[in-house]
């Protein structure tokens, strides 16, 4: 018997004005992704426009997930900003190929990989550290959850050898 949670984790790094870091910790399904969805548009909204999703620690992510992706994709471009994924798991990797998401949504090896691609038409320079903020929500309710969980993106995994 497979567990279900309605909790989804994100950890957010800013380490540059424009641009922040969100690693995700828990399944993508119909119970979290407009969790997802609404948690990661603020952080777009609130003047990062370009969005790194460390991926690494989800466990799952069905086509209500899919679909939170592809609308933050929509709310970055419409702010002049970008999406991508990093250290994507291998059987979300193969559902993005499959249905040809992956042809829109720039997936990355790495979080840092993501980032440079992000900036590489940007000055280099970079101000002070970054801060980090911990978000915990709860799917549906979307109320903050009590709990120290928290993610990093320093989790090195592979893109999916499709072949």
């Amino acid at each position: 018997m497979t567990d279900v949670t309605d909790t989804l984790y994100l950890t957010v790094q800013h380490p540059r004005p424009d641009l922040a870091i969100a690693a995700v910790v828990g399944e993508v399904d119909m119970h979290t992704a407009e969790t997802l969805r609404r948690d990661a548009s603020m952080i777009i909204e609130r003047g990062r426009p370009h969005l790194v999703l460390d991926l690494s620690q989800v466990g799952f992510c069905d086509s209500a997930g899919l679909s939170a992706l592809i609308g933050l994709w929509h709310a970055a471009q419409a702010v002049g900003g970008a999406l991508g994924l990093a250290n994507v798991p291998d059987r979300l990797m193969r559902m993005l190929v499959l249905t040809g998401v992956d042809t829109i949504l720039p997936v990355h090896a790495t979080t840092s990989e993501a980032v440079n691609t992000m900036i590489a038409d940007e000055p280099t320079s970079v101000g002070p550290q970054g801060s980090v903020d911990r978000v915990s929500t709860t799917g549906g309710a979307g109320a903050p959850a009590g709990g120290g969980r928290t993610a990093c993106d320093s989790a090195r995994h592979p893109s999916a050898n499709l072949s």
